[in-house]
């Protein structure tokens, strides 16, 4: 899918170039490299504007579908990972490890009125810190706080219809 899209941003370009006599050719490269150096200093720019020092990082990503073994097997053959066995401490999730030391679980819905969704939860510091600022800024709290033996402590907000999740070891 990612080799389509870079198709579509490649072919415009080689077709201006091929349609570019010698001369214009030199002018072309130079106004590709003026728009691509404004638009990397635009991309550093709002880094820098929105950097604190802080990184997040999803210690735990779970997928809820109802077709928990197709999907299990599109993401080993994707990304070369093994699922191990149901964690019942996880809502019989089964798991993958993640780069950075974080986890991948797909489980079936626990509900009959549970829809699917791809849930991130990050990690934080303080969990009841981090409920109590979502819940600050608007956030509904789906799930406060709830440990998970041998796993750590979750949380679930919604924000804009989203729902995001929190996670301290």
């Amino acid at each position: 899918m990612l080799r389509v899209g870079l198709a579509f941003v490649a072919l415009p370009s080689t077709l201006l170039h091929l349609g570019c006599t010698p001369g214009q050719e030199s002018t072309l490269q130079e106004e590709t490299k003026t728009s691509s150096d404004s638009q990397t200093t635009a991309a550093d720019d709002k880094t820098e504007s929105t950097d604190k020092g802080n990184s997040m990082q999803v210690q735990y990503l779970e997928i809820v579908t109802s077709e928990v073994d197709a999907v299990c097997q599109t993401y080993s053959q994707l990304h070369d990972v093994s699922f191990g066995e149901p964690d019942q401490n996880l809502g019989g999730a089964r798991t993958a490890k993640l780069e950075g030391g974080g986890f991948l679980g797909v489980r079936g819905p626990l509900r009959e009125t549970e829809t699917p969704v791809v849930r991130p939860y990050v990690l934080v510091a303080d969990i009841k810190a981090a409920v109590d600022a979502a819940a600050e800024a608007g956030a509904e709290i789906a799930l406060p706080p709830m440990e998970i033996p041998g796993h750590g402590t979750c949380a679930i907000v919604i924000q804009g219809g989203i729902e995001s999740g929190l996670w301290q070891l």
